[in-house]
């Protein structure tokens, strides 16, 4: 049973910690050590917790996931989702990406986030939730950076006649 639910900033150690090994495979992938959620650090992790809505994936009293958002105007943006590569696969990032939709829903109009080019199972996740690409940023020569943007879909507020 996974459990969603608002980081605080004594999660901040944990949450980097999975952050870390969560990202170890996309530097990796694009040949870079020095990618940003690898040298983040704790205070900036705590700094990012209490300035926008870091969700937390529990199992069985461990944080085995988290995703940023925040909303800025009437967008929502979506970032750093992550889970622990023992726990992949199971359908958490997926969760994360709802719930993160979700608390930001009311507010924005649209969700955008950003991933690698290469990261294809991130690609296809995000797929999945109908992100589109709507453009692509070379920000290395070894990494072009995908962006994606999905409308923020709310029911109506009563029968359409």
């Amino acid at each position: 049973m996974i459990l969603i639910e608002r980081a605080n900033p004594e999660d901040a150690g944990e949450i980097l910690t999975v952050q870390r090994a969560a990202y170890v495979s996309e530097a990796q992938l694009y040949g870079d050590p020095f990618i940003a959620p690898l040298v983040e650090s704790l205070e900036q992790m705590r700094a990012s917790i209490e300035e926008s809505t870091v969700l937390k994936a529990l199992a069985g009293g461990r944080i085995v996931g988290a995703v940023r958002a925040r909303s800025s105007g009437r967008t929502g943006l979506v970032g750093r989702l992550v889970v622990a590569p023992d726990q992949q696969g199971l359908g958490i990032g997926s969760a994360l990406l709802g719930a993160a939709e979700e608390r930001l829903g009311p507010e924005v109009d649209a969700f955008d986030l950003f991933t690698g080019h290469l990261s294809e199972g991130n690609l296809r996740l995000y797929r999945r939730f109908g992100y589109r690409e709507t453009r692509r940023e070379r920000v290395h020569e070894h990494l072009t950076l995908v962006h994606l943007r999905k409308s923020a879909e709310r029911p109506l507020p009563f029968p359409a006649c």
